[in-house]
């Protein structure tokens, strides 16, 4: 493989999120040939194109490089798929390798059995060409390899991102369910928010957590690329070698470009422990001088004050007990009750929309509410209208991001 080679890459992400990763890479590749799927999306380009890919994506999960693909019907088919590639131009017998499986509607009856198929013909040609086989390493290999099984075709992929891209290598401190990083860029992304004074103004996370959303807010307004402070498994494959100071060039860049935010930042939580983790978080990702923390519940905190004529974005991943259960002013209603039945997001909820309707609706220029939860009968318990409903998942939980429009004057309006 040569520089100048095209490859076919595939990056994954969650359902839901391909049209948003579909935009930004046509922004970091511009002129690619970009192609959506299911689960990600397909496009063509050289190395240089991976190692931009991984640096500036804060959507995707991996970047895959297609190897081959071809019919299979049995384990040996899958063996013959893998001695077709050319795995000395890859690594030495002295690197180490891991391979994962995935499946779907796979006649295999044991995918195991296909993983250690495609170990055993690396392996093999590798000893075949030097003498030697590589050793498997399961949680840092040199080489990561995916097989992916579909009802009659196989495709097997290099990973040239190695850890998951949400592993942004700032994020320490976690709380009780942390959001990845790539689901918070994607709320985000789904919001048209920019971190511009045009492309939704200042952003608020009353319900912050451990972070996320805000540090990757603050890193989008501030133009600091989502892997820079990580390695990746490109970086160790020998077609990647003789680029090292084109790799070198790319970060040199990256860090070049990084600017003070056009807009301010807040976020809060009822849970000062939380807040603190928020702020150690920010202080890794390099953005704690540019986001506004404060403790306190998000039915209680009045609204931050913006500059005339800016727009404010509400985005909030709030407590929806599958996860994390709600504290503060809620969870106190529901224990003067004496009620251990009502959930306490029947409280949460309703008074958090009287909260926006008394706070956040005085500002001329607007406040726009994003809510990430799974309840789909969300804005008749917060008796709001939602403007969109956009389908979202966090993890295994099938959610929806609301969207509520909270206007400026009389609280009917909203």
């Amino acid at each position: 493989m040569s520089r100048t080679d095209l490859l076919d890459l595939f990056l994954s992400c969650p359902a839901g999120v391909e049209p948003w990763l579909d935009e930004e890479v046509r922004a970091i590749l511009p002129g690619a040939r970009v192609e959506v799927l299911r689960g990600g999306v397909a496009v063509k380009s050289d190395a240089i194109g991976v190692m931009r890919l991984n640096l500036e994506s804060r959507l995707a999960q991996r970047v895959l490089i297609e190897l081959v693909n071809g019919p299979y019907g049995n384990e040996d088919h899958i063996y013959s798929l893998a001695r077709r590639v050319d795995w000395t131009q890859w690594i030495s017998a002295a690197n180490t390798i891991r391979v994962d499986t995935s499946a779907q509607r796979s006649p295999l009856r044991s995918i195991n059995f296909a993983t250690l198929r495609v170990k055993d013909a690396i392996c093999d040609a590798l000893r075949e060409a030097s003498g030697e086989r590589p050793s498997v390493d399961t949680r840092h290999p040199d080489l990561p390899v995916v097989l992916h099984l579909g009802a009659e075709h196989a495709t097997l992929y290099v990973d040239s991102s190695g850890e998951p891209l949400f592993k942004r290598g700032w994020r320490e401190d976690k709380g009780d369910a942390p959001l990845k990083e790539t689901l918070a860029a994607a709320m985000l992304a789904a919001a048209g928010w920019k971190g511009t004074p045009e492309a939704g103004g200042a952003l608020h996370d009353p319900c912050c957590g451990s972070g996320t959303i805000a540090v990757e807010a603050a890193q989008i307004a501030c133009g600091i690329a989502p892997g820079i402070q990580r390695r990746f498994a490109f970086e160790r494959l020998l077609p990647f070698q003789s680029l090292r100071p084109q790799w070198q060039q790319l970060k040199d860049a990256a860090k070049a470009r990084v600017h003070a935010p056009a807009v301010p930042i807040y976020c809060s939580d009822v849970a000062f422990r939380m807040v603190d983790f928020a702020r150690r978080n920010a202080e890794r990702a390099g953005v704690a001088q540019y986001i506004q923390f404060n403790g306190g519940d998000a039915l209680e905190r009045p609204a931050p004050s913006l500059p005339d004529g800016m727009p404010g974005t509400l985005m909030l991943n709030p407590p929806y007990g599958e996860r994390i259960e709600v504290r503060g002013k809620a969870a106190a209603v529901r224990e003067s009750s004496g009620s251990e039945q009502r959930d306490t997001t029947d409280e949460f909820f309703p008074r958090l929309a009287a909260h926006w309707k008394r706070a956040y609706t005085q500002n001329p220029a607007g406040w726009t509410a994003w809510m990430l939860c799974p309840d789909m009968k969300l804005p008749s318990k917060m008796r709001l209208k939602e403007s969109r409903r956009i389908p979202m998942w966090n993890g295994p939980i099938e959610c929806r991001m609301f969207r509520f429009d909270l206007v400026a004057g009389s609280a009917r309006k909203i």
